[in-house]
């Protein structure tokens, strides 16, 4: 393959650097965008304008000629190729979330509790609770009701209800019985 970028021309551009890097970038830059390319990079237009970026202050001080730019382009397209190939290795694959396929299931705090307690272990710890906190933990944890439902039943704000239930299961933690199950 013959070079459009001859000695003669190189030479004579040597000193304007917006022609001499017009030159070389003409030159060069399919050949090079076609190297990264063929070569497995990425995003191949972006390496080739670092690669272009790199050679662009050092046009002045290489040697050799039009075969000592090619080869001095070619050497920064490899070691960018090279760099983006190695940064790959080490970045993770990044894959869309599908919903469908997951199949891990996580179940809440309180069932797995409900699951570990007996109906009658329940019941002896909640005997343990003043009667408001008792309502309180039943209504919300065994009945399943929302803070606001559990606030109508008992003519209580919402507030005092999750104060009730926060107390209520602080007693419980602090109960010596129940610090198998429940973690602060």
């Amino acid at each position: 393959m013959t070079d459009a970028l001859t000695d003669e021309a190189l030479h004579a551009l040597k000193g304007n650097n917006a022609d001499l890097f017009s030159a070389v970038y003409q030159a060069y830059a399919g050949p090079v965008l076609g190297y990264l390319a063929a070569k497995g990079v990425s995003d191949p237009e972006a390496i080739t304008q670092d690669v272009f970026l790199a050679v662009l202050p050092r046009l002045e001080t290489i040697s050799g000629g039009v075969s000592g730019l090619r080869t001095f382009v070619f050497s920064v397209a490899h070691a960018r190729m090279v760099d983006e190939h190695r940064k790959q290795s080490r970045t993770p694959e990044h894959h869309e979330f599908e919903p469908d396929r997951d199949t891990r299931e996580s179940g809440s705090a309180e069932s797995e509790a409900m699951g570990l307690l007996a109906p009658h272990e329940v019941m002896k710890l909640l005997d343990y609770l003043g009667d408001d906190q008792r309502e309180v933990l039943t209504l919300r944890i065994v009945a399943g009701l929302t803070v606001e439902q559990v606030a109508s039943i008992m003519g209580k704000s919402a507030g005092a209800v999750k104060q009730l239930q926060r107390r209520a299961l602080m007693t419980l933690r602090e109960h010596s019985a129940v610090k198998e199950y429940v973690s602060p």
